[in-house]
């Protein structure tokens, strides 16, 4: 992996041209993530390098989250994550920034995605409904219809698209260009949109 930083999602804007183009771009404020520890090989039987990723108060985290930061002087902060295989030198205390990145570099996001508690099939996933309103049926429109599988092999099979839990999962998107970079404000803008809701956190993978 060439390079990896933490941020939040701030939302989405328009992006002109030069051309006079006009770009849907979202606003992601990516870092500063100080490194808090390394993993080797020799320790820990892999590699990687774990960052935080916004300050908060002592009270705010747990003595043996608190603990990481105490040990290696920093300051805490809400966010840990640990990225492996990051290409070049770290040591504790460094700083990544968007400065890893670069204009039109490719990146992977991978962000929570909006929830909607519970939903029927309708919006879950997005079936017509039966829509037979006829032989004194009317209240059945959004409903299903019949889970079974007929005598055999009678019963309901595994995966069936029903009603259920819909949205706040991880979600990954791929091959998302970066068309700005605002090394002052820590502000990173990504063409298109990306995975979560405004303030979502969000992972920013090149490579």
């Amino acid at each position: 992996m060439k390079a990896a930083i933490l941020g939040r999602k701030i939302g989405m804007t328009t992006l002109y041209t030069e051309e006079g183009k006009q770009i849907p771009v979202t606003l992601v404020q990516a870092g500063p993530c100080p490194v808090v520890k390394l993993r080797t090989i020799e320790n820990d039987g892999y590699n990687s390098v774990v960052v935080g990723f916004e300050e908060v108060q002592d009270k705010k985290l747990t003595k043996p989250i608190l603990g990481q930061f105490k040990k290696n002087g920093l300051k805490p902060h809400r966010l840990i994550k640990e990225f492996r295989d990051l290409e070049g030198n770290y040591a504790t205390g460094d700083v990544l920034t968007v400065e890893k990145f670069q204009i039109g570099d490719k990146v992977k996001i991978v962000g929570t995605s909006k929830g909607h508690g519970f939903q029927g099939v309708v919006k879950r996933h997005h079936f017509g409904g039966i829509g037979m309103i006829t032989h004194g049926q009317s209240d059945r429109v959004r409903h299903p219809g019949s889970i079974g599988s007929s005598s055999y092999p009678s019963k309901v099979l595994k995966g069936l698209r029903m009603a259920g839990q819909m949205g706040s999962k991880r979600i990954s998107a791929r091959n998302l260009e970066i068309v700005e970079i605002f090394p002052e404000q820590n502000l990173i803008l990504i063409k298109g949109s990306v995975p979560g809701a405004k303030n979502g956190l969000l992972e920013i993978l090149k490579g």
